[in-house]
């Protein structure tokens, strides 16, 4: 039997969704406004769509000092921490996942892996050259045909971030292949791009980017 996941309702759009669709406020000393991105914290919550135009609405309101009925502090930079704090939660996916073994990088190993490897997503710097996008991409037509459609590209992470995140430099390309970090990485980018409202991005293969369509809390993978 399927679990039932609770619902919570939005204090900005005041409409019932799954917790894991919506981010957790609580409130911290002195009353203010902190975003429980883990949905671990304790004490009241009360929850908010999770995308920055959302938060940026329920600041500018002064939704949380009704929704937690008392003088609240709200960081007026709120929505735009929160942005950083889930690229931050992107990067610790990727990290993870590469100690997971489920990354590769270089571009010669990922012409080849694409082809001999259940490669579930590619990687590429925001600086990477359009040259080895498109070469990387024609090796995914010939394996996926149409359902490239589907197929996860991420390009959201400089290379700056991605040799943070993989503990080496010069990073412009990588791949992930299936196994224990490679969801939870995607999911952590999924929830990013969701909160930003980039869920449709040009992947770099002439049409939209695939998207994983299971959301958790930031950080809640039990296979990692």
């Amino acid at each position: 039997m399927a679990r039932h996941e609770p619902e919570r309702t939005c204090i900005v759009t005041r409409a019932a969704q799954p917790a894991a669709g919506l981010i957790r406020f609580v409130l911290g000393p002195d009353n203010q406004v902190f975003a429980d991105l883990k949905h671990k914290l304790p004490g009241r919550g009360v929850w908010v769509t999770a995308r920055r135009d959302q938060v940026q609405e329920a600041v500018k309101r002064r939704l949380f000092a009704r929704a937690f009925k008392a003088e609240v502090r709200v960081p007026e930079t709120l929505a735009d921490d929160i942005a950083a704090s889930l690229r931050d939660d992107v990067r610790q996916g990727l990290s993870l996942a590469n100690k997971a073994g489920v990354v590769l990088t270089g571009f010669a190993k990922l012409d080849s892996a694409i082809a001999e490897k259940p490669v579930v997503a590619l990687i590429h710097a925001a600086e990477a050259a359009e040259d080895g996008r498109r070469k990387l991409a024609n090796q995914l037509r010939k394996r996926l045909g149409e359902a490239i459609s589907d197929f996860p590209v991420i390009q959201d992470l400089s290379n700056d971030e991605l040799g943070l995140a993989l503990g080496r430099s010069n990073v412009i390309h990588a791949a992930l292949v299936a196994g224990a970090g490679s969801v939870g990485f995607l999911n952590r980018w999924h929830r990013y791009r969701t909160y930003c409202g980039i869920e449709a991005d040009p992947s770099g293969l002439e049409t939209e980017t695939g998207e994983p369509t299971i959301m958790q809390p930031a950080g809640s993978e039990r296979n990692e």
